[in-house]
């Protein structure tokens, strides 16, 4: 253990794994990478231990908490199944999208998980270290990003212990930064069949709806109820004020650039959305740690992945 940090992080071998598992049985918390950033789990089936996360993130209790599943069979003891839903599910998971669907009334999840509501979101993360973790663990994990409420999202063990050192019990070392970079994207299946899409991310909603084309493709309402994470208007907070769409610096702004705008870091150099996504997290990071007390991004294109990147970047402004 690091005497820097009072929470230890050990490297996610088989060894890591015992011991993730172990602390997660007793109701413990750990931080554990995925595709889309890190997570914090704990298992869903126990009162003290979803109590945990909330007190460890700060977390509001009317924000419900995304369930990871190892596969499809393990969700289907979770939820009911909409027309269409149960065969989207078959053959996009594992990946970074998240399924709100009808909770099982004989469901067991701690009521905290659903914040109340009649549903539950579900994800099969795409990652071999929390795909390694669930195979071990007989219930399901609970799993939020694993940062403060309302702070910068993590993508690297570091980042994870900038809010959270002391506050849970171990951090899962995947020896790379997450591939994605940002949250999954989150689809709510209404009992009709009915698509909405609850928080943009990684996977492209309308490409997927035209691929699979299952009734209307709705956007949810900023009045509407929060059904999942990332829905609240101030969000993935850098703790500093965000001016977006900027040119340039003032004096006081950390500068994020991207494409042929430079900045004191950039999204991409490149102007590629895919590695702006990746990257955008680490460079709010860096912001936030800066001796600037201004924060100014430069405009990303409002296509593809970045209406993802644009969606955080305007809460995190807010």
């Amino acid at each position: 253990m690091s005497s820097k940090n009072a929470t230890e992080t050990v490297a996610a071998d088989a060894g890591g794994i015992a011991r993730a598992v172990a602390i997660l049985e007793r109701g413990g918390l750990v931080a554990v990478p995925t595709e889309t950033v890190f997570g914090l789990a704990a298992r869903a089936d126990s009162d003290e231990a979803v109590t945990a996360i909330y007190r460890a993130k700060g977390r509001p209790d009317f924000n419900p908490l995304i369930v990871h599943v190892a596969n499809g069979e393990a969700a289907r003891e979770l939820a009911d199944f909409p027309p269409g839903a149960a065969e989207l599910m078959d053959r996009y998971w594992p990946a970074p999208l998240t399924l709100v669907l009808p909770a099982r009334s004989d469901v067991r999840l701690a009521p905290a998980v659903t914040a109340g509501l009649p549903t539950v979101a579900l994800r099969s993360p795409a990652h071999p270290v929390m795909q390694a973790l669930l195979a071990q663990c007989d219930f399901p994990l609970a799993a939020p990003s694993a940062n403060r409420s309302g702070f910068v999202s993590p993508t690297s063990p570091a980042h994870v212990l900038r809010t959270l050192d002391g506050r849970i019990d171990l951090v899962l070392d995947g020896g790379a930064d997450c591939e994605n970079g940002l949250e999954s994207t989150i689809l709510a299946i209404r009992g009709d069949g009915s698509w909405e899409e609850l928080r943009p991310g990684p996977v492209d909603l309308e490409a997927l709806h035209r691929d699979f084309g299952r009734g209307p493709l709705l956007s949810s309402s900023p009045e509407g109820a929060l059904e999942a994470p990332g829905q609240m208007t101030s969000h993935y907070a850098p703790g500093k004020p965000v001016r977006l769409d900027a040119l340039r610096a003032e004096d006081d702004e950390f500068f994020i650039g991207f494409g042929a705008i430079a900045g004191d870091v950039s999204l991409s150099a490149e102007g590629d959305l895919a590695t702006a996504a990746a990257s955008l997290y680490a460079c709010l990071h860096r912001a936030a740690s800066s001796a600037k007390p201004k924060i100014a991004v430069a405009s990303v294109p409002n296509e593809g992945i970045g209406i993802a990147i644009n969606d955080r970047l305007r809460r995190a402004a807010a």
